[in-house]
């Protein structure tokens, strides 16, 4: 048996029972990263001998009768975006290539804490910008399914490294939609939380009212397991509240009978892929017969999200890129001596910045500018209330809502790389339910007649994602029958 191919469930019962130890698990994962990740390029970093040394520190706890929970000696992959102590942390891009962190991030010392055995970092779009990982300064990773299209992104690495075994889950990022579009297109498991469920303490920034932290996993169960140990108030995040983590395990295994299951008619309209709104209601009807209640319900502030999301987001991401100067953040620019600060700036940024980010951050000062704030960030975040109130009033019939993740199965490398408007679109799904900062569960919902994934989300009100956890738990058992 590779041991790689476990979920974390079963890899924490086969540690305790002692049919293996940490260190051969964490073997299995190297010899399967030496195997895929030259062709996938998930992995932009792997120490090998540090995870080995981690990994058999916890064996020698374990042997102890130590117990740290699930995640004791289990590897991770973590996203490049998140800071760890000792461990260059690049956000893959050219302006932080050297950047090795003094500190962990918050979520990163939980796993820590909790015995999480770290392989290596993963590939991303640059600063988290970009939906399909073409943007990242270490190459495009590519589909496991499919190695000629892309895995998703801003989190495609992470999604690729659970979806080839390379990992037992990984972290991730999701501002608009970069953990379920990845998830979605690469056919694995992705939690997007609740905005200030989990803490943004040592994650770079990249839309500050927009970003929130989740994960990877093979497993619905996989995915209550981490966020167990990842949520929760943290004093360096105001926007962590101070409310109650449930054991979300506890959510699994209740079965939906009675549950109102709600199919926003705007997610299934003009623009999705036939394919894949198909697949969906195919689960949809499985549900029904488990004994949940259908109703169709009204977003229709959907299709001003994408404009809203992309006047507010590249405004809030030129705002925290801004300390990116090449002075007290960042690459210094090399070549010849600038002429003053201004031509410093220019020098710093130009070589420091690819081209998205450019793109993003001429945009977003732009709508920053004197006499331009209260025509479009400020109309883009009362948009956003209307987009709220939306998912209020649906809220108000049904208990959670199901829609596809992704319009369409993962697209061909670069088929959208020169039309930035096409690849926004990639996100039309996503980004309503992160400007309601709303969880949102991310399943497989079955395959396309070309062999690549097609996903689900599971939509709950704020704060409510063991609804998201009890809902995907029977979607994975209906989809097994």
């Amino acid at each position: 048996m590779q041991l790689n191919k476990l979920k974390i469930s079963e890899a924490a019962k086969g540690l305790r029972e002692g049919k293996f130890s940490c260190e051969d698990l964490m073997k299995d994962c190297l010899a399967e990263i030496s195997l895929k990740n030259k062709d996938l390029n998930a992995y932009i970093f792997v120490d090998e001998k540090m995870a080995l040394a981690e990994a058999k520190e916890m064996d020698k706890r374990l042997e102890k009768g130590e117990d740290l929970g699930h995640l004791m000696g289990i590897p991770c992959a973590m996203k490049d975006i998140f800071n760890t102590k000792g461990v260059r942390t690049t956000c893959c891009s050219p302006m932080l290539k050297d950047f090795v962190p003094p500190y962990d991030a918050e979520v990163v010392k939980r796993l820590r804490n909790a015995g999480m055995v770290m392989i290596g970092k993963t590939n991303m779009d640059e600063f988290a910008c970009g939906s399909s990982t073409e943007h990242s300064c270490f190459g495009v990773t590519k589909n496991p399914y499919d190695v000629s299209c892309v895995a998703g992104g801003s989190s495609g690495g992470s999604a690729a490294a659970v979806a080839s075994d390379m990992c037992i889950y990984a972290t991730g990022t999701d501002t608009g939609g970069s953990i379920r579009q990845p998830a979605s297109l690469c056919g694995v498991v992705g939690m997007k939380v609740t905005y200030g469920r989990v803490s943004r303490s040592g994650v770079t920034a990249l839309a500050s009212s927009w970003d929130t932290i989740g994960h990877f996993a093979k497993s619905v169960e996989d995915a209550a397991i981490v966020l167990n140990v990842t949520a929760g108030k943290d004093a360096k995040d105001s926007t962590t509240p101070d409310i109650e983590v449930p054991d979300y395990t506890s959510f699994l295994g209740k079965g939906i009978k009675g549950l109102k299951i709600g199919i926003p008619k705007e997610y299934f309209g003009e623009g999705i892929d036939s394919e894949v709104s198909d697949k969906v209601m195919e689960v949809v009807v499985k549900l029904e017969k488990e004994g949940a209640k259908v109703v169709e319900v009204s977003l229709p502030m959907t299709k001003y999200a994408i404009a809203a999301y992309y006047v507010s987001m590249p405004a809030e991401l030129s705002a925290n890129l801004e300390r990116y100067d090449g002075i007290r953040y960042g690459k210094k620019p090399v070549g010849s001596a600038p002429k003053d600060l201004v031509d410093y700036y220019f020098a710093a940024r130009g070589e420091g910045f690819g081209s998205e980010i450019k793109r993003r951050i001429m945009i977003g000062t732009y709508v920053l500018s004197a006499g331009y704030y209260d025509a479009y960030y400020k109309k883009a975040q009362k948009v956003r209330t209307l987009i709220i109130q939306d998912f209020n009033k649906a809220f108000e019939q049904v208990d959670v809502l199901i829609a596809p993740v992704s319009p369409f199965p993962a697209f061909k490398i670069g088929e959208l790389a020169d039309d930035p408007l096409a690849m926004y679109m990639a996100d039309s799904l996503t980004l309503p339910v992160s400007a309601a900062g709303v969880p949102s569960l991310a399943v497989p919902a079955g395959m396309s007649k070309s062999g690549l994934p097609i996903g689900l989300q599971i939509i709950a009100p704020q704060f409510e994602e063991g609804r998201c956890f009890t809902v995907g738990d029977v979607v994975e058992k209906v989809q097994a029958e």
